[in-house]
């Protein structure tokens, strides 16, 4: 049976998540408001104020549905998950190649270069989709950059030299963002990337839309059988998903930043929905957070096929495939990591 990471959001303050029998309740204001069998969900997010009886805790983690905790604003608190002792050959194997400079810079680069092809991707798609002007000839440009820098990808480059190649193409790429935003130009405007806190709009909507993307990769991993915490190009850091966030960087462009541009675009998100934090960042009200898990939600119901393996799914099984495909590569049953680049 396949999964489609069928991830549960729970986002209403004050929100009480309980177990009856092998149903997932909610209860809102002493009120049940929805009840979901437990078979069709494979993820638990509470965002905010959301707490979770000791009886659900217990029984998601025997069965594998991962429950994780995060502030309104997307940012991961804790996650509760029972023994996830996959496969222990696995992940022996995973440690050796991420302590080894060349495995791991192997990994990396495969990871890399999925991710600035995808960058290439949405560049190119916009200047298809708009008409001609300076916006889409700046497009064009930046899409022929990243192009000539994924021809530097070369083997033998280090982790130092692949994340130089990296960190200037996503500078690249993000110098061009406002020019894919169509509509709402003078309520969204982008001018660099910034993370905590996100000092405008649309950083708010990117930050809030990769931590619940982690989260998914985070899981994919775990099912795997690998350790979602030992990446290759994101070196171990005490709280930090370094797998998850490999996996991710190839994923950012299709899963969030396509959305992100969508609703804006399509005047979905309104800027009433940001407020300004007296420290400067930006938050979201809880309207515009459950706009974007909704298109989130929606996005991974897509059907595509997939790049390698030339097969239909969904998007939302994406996540879950190329965990699979790097614990494949990993156990030696394939030659290299298959990184997924979206045509």
């Amino acid at each position: 049976m396949k999964t489609h990471l069928n991830t549960l959001f729970v986002m209403t303050q004050g929100a009480y998540v309980r177990k009856d029998s092998d149903t997932i309740v909610i209860r809102i204001e002493k009120k049940d408001r929805m009840r979901l069998p437990m078979i069709n969900v494979a993820a638990i997010v509470c965002m905010g104020q959301v707490s979770c009886s000791p009886q659900l805790l217990g029984a998601c983690a025997k069965k594998g549905i991962a429950i994780s905790f995060m502030t309104v604003n997307g940012r991961f608190l804790a996650a509760v998950n029972g023994f996830t002792p996959g496969n222990v050959l696995l992940r022996r194997e995973q440690y050796r190649r991420a302590d080894d400079p060349k495995a791991a810079a192997a990994i990396a680069r495969a990871c890399i270069i999925g991710k600035l092809s995808n960058y290439r991707t949405v560049l190119r798609r916009a200047v298809r989709d708009q008409a001609e002007s300076e916006s889409t000839i700046r497009l064009e440009k930046i899409a022929n950059r990243i192009d000539m820098r994924l021809r530097t990808l070369q083997a033998d480059l280090s982790i130092d030299q692949l994340r130089g190649v990296e960190g200037d193409a996503s500078a690249d790429y993000f110098e061009v963002f406002n020019d894919l935003i169509t509509s709402q130009k003078n309520d969204f405007v982008f001018t660099t990337r910034t993370r905590r806190p996100p000092l405008d709009n649309i950083n708010a909507m990117l930050s809030f839309m990769y931590s619940m993307l982690a989260n998914d990769l985070r899981s994919a991993c775990e099912s795997a059988g690998l350790d979602a915490a030992v990446g290759f190009l994101h070196r171990d850091r005490s709280g930090r998903p370094g797998l998850a966030l490999d996996l991710m960087e190839e994923l950012r462009a299709v899963f969030v930043d396509r959305v992100v541009l969508s609703l804006i675009n399509r005047q979905q998100i309104k800027p009433a929905g940001f407020i300004a934090e007296p420290g400067g960042g930006i938050c979201m009200d809880e309207s515009t957070r459950k706009e974007l898990v909704s298109a989130y939600q929606k996005r991974k119901q897509e059907e595509i096929t997939h790049p390698f393996l030339r097969e239909k799914m969904t998007l939302g099984l994406v996540p879950l495939i190329q965990a699979r495909l790097m614990a494949r590569f990993l156990r030696g049953d394939a030659d290299a990591y298959p990184p997924f680049s979206w045509k």
